[in-house]
């Protein structure tokens, strides 16, 4: 008998990479607060800055639901699990279970800027996997769905999975603790809004025309 091999587009095994890397990232990334400036109309704005990752894995997704179909988009979503409870699960271990060399004093400040508590990590689970599997259902829906309206599809199912992706998140991180939940829930998806209209619309673009080219005979 011989080996079959099945052939996987070189778009989508570049999108895959680039996206699990991505997963990664993004957690890593919130722990820094971002500063977009003062808006007209909006003042000063903030976000964390795993969003720029977010974004990314938002415009990937979407490219890839463009390019290969909303199922295999949804499959991109479901694999992107692997690589963010493995990262999750290593950080935990690397912080809590490996021991600091004695000559080396920044533990405090590691477990501090990557050491998310259960709740948050949970949190991030949930608010990804439910903001990217409806990010991509609305792209590969909204007007007549592949092929048609790309950059407008991309940029309102991003509006929408974001301020879902937002509202699930900061509700279970903080919800019962004395914080004003409201406001940052607020300030979070303006600035959100804001990032989605400048980077998604270019971003769709640029991700479809680059896979196509890819995957050029």
């Amino acid at each position: 008998m011989q080996n079959q091999t099945i052939a996987m587009p070189r778009s989508l095994f570049i999108f895959s990479l680039l996206y699990g890397g991505l997963c990664v990232l993004a957690g890593v990334l919130g722990t820094k607060l971002a500063a977009l400036g003062n808006w007209p109309v909006l003042g000063d704005l903030a976000v964390e800055s795993g969003i720029f990752a977010f974004l990314l894995l938002v415009v990937m997704s979407s490219a890839v639901a463009e390019l290969f179909g909303q199922d295999m988009a949804n499959k991109l979503v479901r694999y992107g699990f692997v690589p963010l409870i493995v990262s999750m699960v290593l950080l935990t271990v690397v912080i809590f279970a490996v021991p600091p060399a004695p000559f080396w004093h920044d533990q405090d400040a590691f477990a501090r800027l990557l050491g998310q508590g259960a709740r948050m990590q949970f949190a991030g689970l949930i608010s990804y996997g439910t903001s990217q599997t409806l990010n991509v259902y609305l792209f590969s829906r909204l007007l007549g769905g592949q092929g048609k309206a790309l950059i407008l599809r991309a940029w309102i199912a991003s509006l929408l999975s974001q301020v879902v992706d937002t509202v699930i998140f900061i509700t279970i991180s903080f919800y019962g603790q004395d914080m004003p939940i409201m406001q940052i829930m607020q300030g979070q998806i303006v600035s959100k809004l804001v990032l989605s209209t400048i980077m998604v619309p270019p971003g769709i673009w640029l991700f479809v025309q680059l896979g196509r080219w890819l995957d050029r005979k």
